[in-house]
């Protein structure tokens, strides 16, 4: 992008780079104290966002390859990437995403995330919960009932859609060591708020599961034996208040909603698309899928997984999540090939996809009610061939980094062209307003207009607040 960034007026007429804030919380010569009390004066005007997408980068993106760049430290820290100007002005990403480049302006960025979990399972937890993953001392790794739910299985809880499901996710439930990834499934909300799994959108002959009826039965033969069922829970006196029957009804209706439709099935039908945006979005350049991302198999599910997630929250489902990869891929675990991975198999499609998705947003106009935040579990090493885990690193990789990094936030209610928090010169620790992954699921709470202090209750009645930590005010509009 060698023309000059253009200055991009907000919407109260100020310009973008009077709201950048790099390095922390100075913004047009405000002060901390100014900003906050702005911001509690102004709560009750703020916009709150009626769906949410989130883009999990699963295996940990390298924040200082892609969004935090330091082209000044030494080589073994800066890389082989060169930064590139954005539409905001003093704002640079890595020049492998150009496209995603120009959308910069819809964005915060926040640089200071941190935590001390190094292994992806339970890191995962801790970013799709907002809870320490840690249960009698040891930590969580896989998914299990008792487990706390996560954002998706919340919102779904406390805003339940009727027809659709309240929470999608494309294109599998990913796995790592023999384990589901905890803080994908419910926990212990239960089946009823676990996410619906699309399957990947982008194969030849897609077919949503479970939403197809056997070649004999038809909608209205399913309606008919659903009406029977009734007919004989009445005659036998049914006890509705038995907490199994009660979660087994809601199976039922979950189900039958689904089977019988036709907005369901129409939200799923990506071939109502225009072919210039499923494009746009970018089509699956290789059939073979039997190697990963991180073989060289690049996304080829994901552009069509970013177009299904448009259309489900244009369609009224409340949080779609959309994984990099597929089940087994740690698509971000560059432990080895580091630069090659990210230039051949993971930016491109990323820069693509994710691109259009925001731009797609924007021009059908559901940025305006839809909240998108990226995020991975943790970050990579500042230093190449630094070992932090059992996996190590290569000379020309990086290893797992949960110390600080960067989770990105656009859409309704979101501050864009925000920059939140600084790292250190080498990318290593927080040096200005470090942030939790509390605080980053709380301010996806607050941005969809649930204050983190809601109370949901587990199976024993014990009640827990939704999010623990304090949402990040200075990115909200």
């Amino acid at each position: 992008m060698g023309e000059q960034a253009p200055v991009l007026a907000c919407r109260d007429g100020r310009s973008r780079r009077e709201f950048l804030r790099v390095g922390g919380l100075a913004v047009a010569g405000l002060t901390t104290a100014h900003l906050v009390r702005a911001d509690e004066a102004s709560d009750r005007r703020r916009r709150r966002a009626r769906a949410c997408i989130l883009f999990f980068l699963e295996g940990g993106p390298s924040h200082i390859d892609l969004w935090d760049m330091k082209p000044e430290a030494p080589a073994e820290v800066r890389g082989e990437f060169k930064p590139i100007r954005t539409t905001v002005p003093g704002l640079h990403v890595c020049e492998h995403l150009p496209l995603l480049a120009r959308q910069m302006h819809h964005f915060a960025l926040v640089r200071s995330v941190h935590h001390n979990v190094v292994d992806h399972n339970a890191g995962t937890y801790y970013m799709l919960t907002g809870r320490p993953p840690l249960r009698g001392g040891q930590l969580i790794l896989g998914d299990e009932r008792r487990n706390l739910p996560p954002i998706g299985a919340v919102v779904a809880h406390l805003r339940p859609t009727r027809g659709l499901p309240g929470f999608v996710h494309i294109p599998e439930i990913m796995s790592n060591n023999g384990r589901d990834l905890p803080g994908q499934r419910a926990g212990w909300l239960g089946g009823a708020c676990d996410p619906f799994v699309t399957g990947d959108p982008s194969v030849p002959g897609y077919k949503v599961p479970g939403l197809t009826l056997p070649d004999d039965l038809s909608p209205t033969d399913l309606k008919n034996r659903r009406a029977l069922v009734s007919h004989i829970d009445r005659a036998l006196g049914r006890i509705r208040s038995d907490a199994a029957i009660a979660r087994l009804d809601a199976y039922y209706r979950r189900a039958f909603d689904l089977l019988t439709s036709p907005a369901v099935r129409d939200a799923f039908d990506l071939s109502r698309e225009p072919a210039w945006v499923r494009e746009r979005y970018g089509m699956p350049d290789r059939t073979d899928r039997s190697k990963g991302a991180r073989q060289f198999g690049g996304l080829p599910h994901l552009g069509q997984s970013m177009l299904l997630a448009r259309r489900l929250v244009e369609a009224g489902v409340r949080l779609v999540t959309v994984c990099t990869g597929r089940r087994y891929d740690q698509s971000w675990d560059t432990h080895r090939q580091h630069f090659p991975l990210l230039t051949r198999s993971l930016l491109p499609y990323v820069d693509r996809a994710f691109s259009a998705l925001i731009e797609d947003l924007d021009r059908r106009g559901l940025l305006d009610e839809t909240l998108v935040v990226a995020m991975g579990e943790f970050g990579r090493t500042p230093r190449l061939g630094q070992v932090t885990s059992n996996a190590g690193a290569a000379a020309n990789g990086r290893d797992h980094w949960p110390h600080c990094y960067t989770v990105l936030f656009a859409g309704t209610g979101i501050q864009g062209g925000a920059v939140y928090g600084k790292s250190d010169k080498y990318g290593a620790y927080p040096v200005e307003a470090p942030v939790t992954p509390e605080d980053v699921v709380a301010t996806v709470y607050e941005a969809l207009g649930v204050a983190p202090e809601t109370r949901i209750y587990d199976p024993f009645g014990r009640p827990h607040q939704v999010a623990l930590g304090t949402p990040i005010r200075e990115i909200l509009a």
